[in-house]
């Protein structure tokens, strides 16, 4: 008689800490080629940059985040 216990791959219990976890994305990292590494940064980058600017929201009055007339809180009066 079988059971489900043989088909299944054995669990690496170190990995269910947060320094097995952050080991394992290390490994995982390193594996990676260069070209792919470059490629994760650089999506990591405009992600970071979308971010930091959040588009503005209907009706509060702030304009496009980039170009002439470009929303700055630090000189946005709310009247």
């Amino acid at each position: 008689m079988s059971t489900s216990d043989e088909h299944e791959p054995a669990i690496d219990w170190s990995l269910t800490t947060w320094e097995g976890a952050r080991r394992e994305a290390l490994r995982r990292w390193s594996e990676l080629p260069l070209e792919r590494i470059v490629a994760a940064l650089e999506e990591m980058e405009q992600l970071s940059a979308a971010l930091r600017h959040p588009p503005p929201r209907p009706g509060d009055g702030r304009e496009a985040a980039e170009g002439p007339g470009a929303y700055d809180p630090d000189t946005h009066s709310s009247s």
